[in-house]
């Protein structure tokens, strides 16, 4: 690890230690404090799907899907099995296990539908997120339709700030590394990459299997702060909102992503009293991001600490 990556890790790592104290000591009220442990969740799915969809440039929307089995496989975990540990081990161990779940249906699912592109790829992603929330609405082991109750509450903005941290570097890295210039190839020009030799199915595979992985971490978080799951929280709806922000931050920025990530979780909650208005506002966003910035806010680019030097250059030279 370079100086550089530790003094990044340390220093965002400090940053969450002293919110969370701001938290604790009733700065931050819990409100507020859930709001940004939801910002933090909504980074790991975002930055996720942004290696599935603009890394690799394949068209997911079952992300939803693989959030659930996360969800409800880490609870099962920390619920129904109820193993002797304490919480500082129990909860790490039940959002492994979630996304390790998770990872493995991408995996059996991913192997023969990432052969399709394209809509037909969606249509089969959109499927596969609708079969999994079916499954639970009918498995009464986990409470069918009447949701999973009395899940222990893990999840607290340190923890899943942490878990984003660390979930955004891993994703980072494998991007600058072999396998992901081969997920970049893959997405300029898939039949070019077959032609220079890369096995085009087996990195779109790796790519599904790591985004699903930390899709079913988010869900394990995500069941242990509400401390309820139920089927309908994992509607095509919430693939949706998940896709905006990876469309809103760029295809392929992972940045763009955790911006929007945060953007849009605030805005969810500002306009939380107008249920109805909130959907036209994403749509209308939409439109005008595909009219005026089909690329997103930051497209392909990640936002650095190098582009304030590149303006500070800029703006000396123009001073001399």
């Amino acid at each position: 690890m370079n100086k550089k990556k530790l003094i990044f890790i340390t220093g965002a790592v400090a940053v969450g230690v002293v919110v969370q104290l701001l938290i604790s000591s009733g700065v931050i009220n819990p409100y507020f404090a859930q709001i940004l442990t939801l910002m933090s969740m909504y980074a790991i799915l975002a930055t996720s799907l942004n290696l599935i969809n603009g890394i690799t440039g394949q068209f997911s929307l079952g992300h939803a899907g693989f959030m659930a089995l996360g969800g409800y496989f880490s609870a099962i975990l920390t619920t129904k099995l109820a193993l002797p540990l304490p919480n500082f081990l129990m909860f790490p161990l039940s959002l492994l296990f979630g996304g390790l779940v998770a990872a493995a249906a991408g995996f059996l699912v991913g192997l023969p539908t990432l052969r399709l592109r394209g809509d037909y790829l969606a249509i089969a992603t959109l499927g596969l997120g609708e079969i999994i929330r079916v499954m639970f609405v009918n498995w009464k082991y986990v409470g069918a339709a009447a949701g999973m109750k009395g899940i222990p509450g893990y999840t607290n903005f340190l923890w899943t700030y942490v878990i984003a941290v660390f979930s955004i570097l891993i994703i980072v890295n494998f991007i600058k590394s072999s396998h992901g210039r081969a997920c970049i190839s893959i997405r300029e020009d898939e039949i070019a990459a077959e032609t220079m030799g890369i096995n085009t199915t087996k990195y779109k595979v790796m790519a599904f299997v790591i985004g699903a992985f930390f899709a079913g971490v988010a869900g394990g978080i995500f069941g242990h702060l509400i401390r309820l799951l139920h089927p309908n929280s994992f509607t095509f709806m919430v693939s949706v909102e998940i896709l905006l922000m990876v469309v809103l931050g760029g295809l392929g920025s992972i940045t763009g992503s955790i911006a929007a990530a945060v953007f849009l979780t605030g805005l969810t909650e500002a306009l939380r009293q107008f249920s109805d208005l909130r959907m036209i506002i994403y749509s209308l966003m939409l439109i005008v991001i595909m009219l005026f910035r089909p690329q997103g806010l930051l497209g392909t680019r990640e936002f650095s600490l190098d582009m304030f030097s590149k303006f500070t250059k800029k703006a000396e030279k123009a001073e001399r």
